[in-house]
């Protein structure tokens, strides 16, 4: 995926913005987040929710949520 090159110039572009002292604390902050969406990604599932989205809704719309419905009493059109 990556070689030793462009690794090695992604860490020299990193100290340049950041700096040296920031380095160790934003890879300790990625590291937190990491180990949290990992853990949160563990509970759901378990918890047998799938945190995808269904590839294909039903064909009619009766059953998806994205779907709004009301009880409108005229009909649309110009006013």
């Amino acid at each position: 995926m990556f070689g030793i090159s462009e690794i090695a110039i992604f860490l020299i572009i990193a100290v340049l913005i950041f700096g040296a002292r920031k380095l160790p604390e934003l890879a300790r902050s990625l590291g937190k987040s990491a180990r949290i969406l990992k853990s949160e990604a563990r509970a759901l599932k378990s918890d047998g929710i799938s945190p995808t989205v269904p590839a294909d809704p039903p064909a009619d719309g009766a059953n998806d949520p994205r779907v709004i419905r009301g009880t409108a009493t005229e009909k649309p059109g110009p006013h």
